[in-house]
């Protein structure tokens, strides 16, 4: 961070991938909460002239609101790195990590953390037969919000007719029943857990579109699934090497208490939109949205 009393902050957002989108509204909405923080604040849409715009603007730090792939999967980071340029989140490694479903489960599992079973096939050996047992779930190893979900039931006739814009390679999960919950974590704490009642899976629209979803912060579960949530989230966050801001989302099987609790996946710049989950558990603990995203330029480094 610079010294100087109002730090230039450019706002990263929008970029090429499937969550563009949703990226330029939490980029936008980032912007405005850190001009009420008392920043300068420009908002570059991450093209392939990134490089060259930020040497054009020279900002103090880079507040990343990208997500999917090149901005959250290290690609972004890299740049920065190189470039000497402070930034928000997670570093290249972590990034990496984390956007790879399956090396991240391989991490969990390394860490103690509960996952279901997954492989990785291709989307011609998915759609020409089961890979496993239904119930399972396929999508794609390196996307996030929930892009290309198919969920194949126990009484499906056949296998998932994959459409083609799926990727080459996809994952293939077991199906995990029971509550869809999600835990913050800022720093070395965990902040809350919520729990995300929709009226079906927590798909793209029940995650963006407003009265998609209900969230219940805190979550009305036992104390003892509480504390593994926040335990966990926060394990996960350091074992992938996570920094700033990250979310672990969850599925809770409550027939089956503790047993039925597993991580799905890490998110390391988890959305920043009106309806998006992080802000909400920050503000449950009394920060405010401009405080929340000013916290994080306060906390970009290099070498992350």
């Amino acid at each position: 961070m610079s010294s100087r009393a109002n730090p230039k902050v450019a706002v990263l957002m929008g970029g090429p991938s499937a969550e563009r989108e949703v990226s330029l509204t939490s980029g936008r909405e980032c912007a405005t909460a850190l001009r009420e923080a008392g920043y300068d604040v420009v908002e570059i849409d991450a093209g392939i002239d990134l490089v060259a715009r930020l040497n054009e603007i020279k900002p103090d730090v880079c507040f990343n609101a990208l997500h999917g792939r090149w901005g959250e999967d290290g690609c972004v980071q890299g740049i920065l790195e190189w470039m000497g340029l402070p930034y928000t989140h997670s570093g290249v490694l972590a990034s990496a990590l984390a956007m790879d479903k399956q090396r991240s489960k391989d991490v969990y599992r390394a860490a103690g953390l509960p996952v279901v079973e997954s492989v990785l096939r291709s989307r011609e050996d998915v759609r020409a037969g089961h890979v496993m047992a239904p119930p399972y779930v396929v999508k794609p190893n390196n996307e996030g919000s929930s892009v290309g979900i198919y969920i194949v039931h126990e009484a499906a006739n056949g296998p998932p007719q994959l459409s083609d814009d799926m990727p080459a390679e996809v994952m293939v999960e077991t199906y995990a029943p029971g509550r869809e919950m999600t835990t913050t974590v800022m720093g070395d704490r965990a902040l809350s857990v919520t729990d995300i009642i929709t009226d079906g899976w927590y798909d793209y629209d029940a995650k963006y579109k407003e009265g998609g979803s209900r969230h219940v912060v805190p979550a009305d579960i036992p104390q003892e699934i509480y504390e593994a949530c926040m335990d966990y989230a926060l394990r996960a966050h350091q074992a992938l090497g996570c920094r700033g801001v990250s979310r672990t989302d969850f599925r809770w099987d409550e027939v089956r208490g503790l047993d039925g609790l597993v991580l799905l996946e890490t998110n390391t710049q988890p959305g920043m939109t009106p309806t998006s989950l992080a802000p909400e558990q920050a503000a449950h603990l009394g920060m405010s949205f401009a405080q929340f995203c000013a916290w994080m330029v306060e906390d970009a480094s290099c070498n992350r």
